[in-house]
């Protein structure tokens, strides 16, 4: 199946250490690369420390060449943090959408995100928090357009080593029925999220 045409498509996932988003962001992008046939960049940047600091992913997807790498105008924010979710909420463009850890993340910037307790899910659903961020794979998959289920679970099987890949798998089934459930259909979600910039106090005045 040919891919769907994509002019540029800016994903920032960002979070803590030690919560795998970089891993994250090295899978999600192998597999819109070789498996849906996109030309992708990945960036990556975090703390100083090896848990617990900031840290975030960045994905560029185009159908044409990528002239420039860095993403600066997002499409879709994965915040898995407060703090993360503080910092790169301005990056945002309107129309994109947020999607947050809902118990890590207290006080989203807006009142219009998706959220899941992707933590909880790993520890009671799966049995292993490391998981989680392989049900944050399987929840942006459901909500991408042009990702297949498909083709990015393959993709997972492909690059996992044997010993964790089933448990994974089952991680990715999970986030991705989890999403389905909880945030409705995709297409009508892009169609009608519109995030309304921020009135100044001058305009509050009038």
């Amino acid at each position: 199946m040919k891919a769907q045409e994509l002019d540029r498509f800016e994903i920032r996932l960002s979070g803590l250490g030690g919560q795998g988003i970089l891993t994250l962001g090295k899978v999600m992008g192998s597999g819109l690369a070789l498996g849906h046939g996109y030309n992708v960049t990945q960036t990556q940047s975090y703390g100083p420390e090896a848990r617990g600091g900031a840290s975030r992913s960045d994905l560029v997807v185009s159908s044409s060449k990528i002239s420039y790498p860095k993403a600066e105008s997002l499409d879709l924010l994965i915040a898995l943090s407060q703090e993360a979710c503080n910092m790169y909420y301005r990056n945002l463009k309107t129309g994109g959408l947020l999607i947050v850890e809902s118990e890590l993340v207290k006080q989203p910037p807006v009142n219009m995100y998706l959220g899941l307790p992707f933590t909880s899910l790993a520890k009671d659903k799966i049995g292993l928090v490391q998981t989680m961020n392989t049900i944050v794979l399987g929840a942006v998959t459901y909500l991408l357009p042009f990702a297949k289920q498909r083709t990015m679970k393959t993709n997972l099987e492909n690059v996992l080593p044997a010993k964790i890949r089933d448990i994974n798998i089952k991680a990715f089934n999970l986030g991705f029925r989890e999403a389905k459930k909880n945030f409705g259909d995709p297409d009508t979600l892009w169609k009608n999220w519109v995030i309304q910039p921020e009135k100044s106090d001058d305009e509050d005045s009038i």
